[in-house]
């Protein structure tokens, strides 16, 4: 019982996904306080001030804070641009200068667009010479 879970455990991927949270939870204060002091700032200076928790209505006695809601999408959309065009997008260019281009191994078929190998003289699904 022990053994496999210590092939659990010691297995490759399991060791990957733990160091990518904790990893992770130390970038997101990172990430955090770039949207909080940086970004949201220079937004506050350009159109005012960005903060709609003030925003409420009022039904039966209830009080419902939309503007808060508002306030985490809008942090949400700030957060998933930084994360895109300050990580995702320059890792991509990165490994594709590092990579090079991506040889084509398949092209479509002319009469039933499905893929084949370069090699191939016939599609597989239609018989169309290739």
């Amino acid at each position: 019982m022990l053994k496999g879970f210590r092939d659990f455990v010691l297995r490759g991927n399991v060791m990957d996904l733990a160091v990518a949270v904790i990893i992770g939870a130390a970038f997101s204060d990172i990430t955090k306080s770039l949207v909080g002091d940086i970004i949201s700032p220079l937004i506050a200076a350009i159109v005012g001030k960005p903060d709609f928790s003030n925003f409420v209505f009022h039904v039966n006695g209830g009080v419902v804070k939309y503007g808060s809601f508002i306030n985490a999408c809008i942090s949400f959309l700030i957060l998933a641009a930084v994360i895109y065009f300050f990580l995702v997008l320059p890792t991509q260019k990165l490994l594709q200068r590092i990579n090079g281009p991506e040889a084509t191994t398949t092209k479509a078929c002319p009469q039933c667009l499905t893929d084949i190998p370069l090699a191939a003289t016939r599609c597989k699904a239609c018989g169309e010479p290739a």
